[in-house]
């Protein structure tokens, strides 16, 4: 990988060591430079409202606002009334004491402490010096002005760092997994043009929340390898355990120690890596003939959000968001033309190829057999016989559409009498299905299409027990990386892939700024 400039790099261009290079070479040098400063341009004019950075990392001293005489003239007359409100208040007897002490309780209430380390607080730190199982010694291999290789024979060393990793040993004879230190030196080294090469730690994305005082950046420079954080990641994403469960484990049975705090930018370091992988998951989505979808509830920060997903028979993606139209949308994309598997939600219902899943309506005529009323129970088995016959045809794979005409005939009869009903569950599943017909009749017509949505409700079945032992997610950022890597997580299994393995190799990836592989 191409190294970048540094500081260092820079400082050591002079009028002098320009001169000793010959055409080529700075022609070269001024193209790398030229794109460098254009690198430097665009990102010093990012802002809010060109990329994706909260409003809070503008610059207080930008340009003034086309309204600023406006908000002139409205804070002169606030302050105008502000007067006539303090010449009132004069005026009114003062409130007894028990108002002010619940003014007082307010104003406690709205200044509670955030959650979370508070500042000023005892850090976590360690008491001994690690010892290093490895030793990886990084030189610059090629000078940056000249393009010539090094041999790294002059090589000085300038900084190191120490980092954990996680060791799998899956020989098929044994199943051992253990913890190793491992010591990373940094050299620079003086290219024969007299240009100081420094050899640094690689850097990838930044994760960046508004409000938040340290932002993730993926780098190399980290206390927790790939694969350790991968398992991390896993334990708390596909297990439910908690930072403080994790913690207690890997002194428990490994003997080794993080801080809550790593241990969450591990976490949160595994959903980032694994964005783009993502995004190529949704366009293949996109692509597929059939896809089942179905959401389920879903809480921030104790405000209720949706859990969606999106799966075929070797790709499952999940989204949190609401439970409109414009995350289905996300999902599957605006131009989709393959079939959707859905249940009755009335967001599904402007996509014409649909099939309905019919074994929410038979859960529902199961209710109508335990009924009170008599002609509700006698109509509950009549649905439930029909749609039980009708898939049963459907299954042997020989049946045809001249076969099932009598099942959907006595169906459709069932559902007109049922609308007439007075039993308000009766009337409503059996307007349900007429409302509904193509959608709940579609297999018939297209015998690859399946009779159920099974294979999304399964999917979404682990994220409920996720939802019920952790009570979900507290940020966007949180949701969108629990998604994200339950999406590789899931996406691996169905294409037979070692989730582990790829998540770490994707993190390893991030950190130096590459793009992931693809699964399988």
């Amino acid at each position: 990988m191409k190294r970048q400039f540094t500081s260092g790099d820079l400082n050591q261009i002079t009028y002098k060591s320009l001169e000793q290079r010959n055409k080529s070479e700075l022609i070269d040098l001024t193209i790398r430079l030229r794109n460098f400063t254009i690198d430097l341009y665009e990102r010093l004019n990012q802002d809010s409202t060109n990329s994706s950075k909260p409003p809070s990392s503008d610059s207080p001293f930008g340009k003034p606002n086309k309204n600023d005489e406006t908000n002139n003239i409205n804070q002169a007359v606030d302050s105008e009334q502000n007067e006539i409100f303090d010449e009132l208040a004069d005026s009114v007897p003062n409130e007894s004491d028990d108002e002010n002490s619940e003014i007082s309780k307010n104003e406690q209430n709205n200044n509670k402490r955030k959650p979370g380390r508070q500042p000023g607080s005892q850090g976590f730190g360690r008491s001994e010096k690690p010892k290093p199982d490895h030793i990886e010694r990084h030189y610059p291999t090629q000078c940056i002005i000249c393009n010539n290789w090094l041999d790294g024979e002059k090589a000085v060393l300038h900084t190191g760092f120490y980092s954990y990793e996680l060791e799998r040993n899956l020989d098929g004879k044994s199943h051992a997994i253990i913890i190793t230190c491992t010591l990373h030196y940094y050299y620079s080294e003086i290219c024969i043009c007299g240009h100081d090469n420094v050899e640094y730690p690689c850097s990838g994305n930044e994760s960046v929340i508004e409000g938040r005082v340290c932002n993730i950046k993926l780098s190399e420079y980290t206390l927790v390898g790939p694969m350790l954080a991968t398992f991390i990641a896993v334990l708390n994403r596909n297990y439910g355990m908690s930072r403080n469960k994790i913690r207690e484990y890997l002194k428990t049975w490994f003997n080794f120690e993080l801080s809550i705090g790593t241990i969450c930018r591990a976490i949160r370091e595994a959903g980032v890596a694994c964005y783009p992988v993502v995004d190529e998951l949704i366009e293949q989505l996109q692509e597929e003939k059939q896809v089942h979808i179905d959401e389920t509830a879903w809480k921030q920060k104790g405000i209720l959000f949706w859990v969606w997903v999106g799966i075929t028979a070797n790709i499952a993606v999940y989204l949190i968001g609401s439970r409109k139209k414009e995350m289905l949308s996300q999902l599957i994309g605006e131009a989709f033309v393959g079939w959707l598997i859905t249940d009755g939600y009335g967001v599904y219902r402007d996509y014409k190829k649909r099939q309905r899943c019919l074994a929410h309506l038979i859960r529902k005529a199961v209710a109508l057999t335990g009924a009170v009323d008599e002609q509700a129970q006698k109509m509950g088995e009549w649905f439930l016989r029909e749609l039980r016959r009708l898939i049963e045809e459907m299954a042997d794979g020989q049946a045809d559409k001249n076969q099932c005409n009598p099942i959907l005939a006595r169906l459709k009869r069932a559902c007109k009498l049922g609308a007439e009903s007075e039993h308000a569950k009766l009337k409503s599943l059996a307007k349900e299905i007429l409302n509904d017909w193509d959608a709940v009749v579609a297999f018939v017509k297209n015998p690859e299409l399946p009779a159920t949505n099974n294979l999304a409700e399964r999917a979404l079945r682990w994220v409920v027990l996720y939802r019920k032992i952790t009570f979900g997610t507290r940020t966007s950022e949180g949701s969108e990386a629990f998604a994200a890597t339950i999406s590789v997580i899931k996406t691996c299994r169905l294409r037979k892939v070692d989730p582990c393995d790829y998540i770490a190799q994707t993190i390893a990836r991030a950190r130096k700024g590459l793009t992931p592989l693809a699964i399988g």
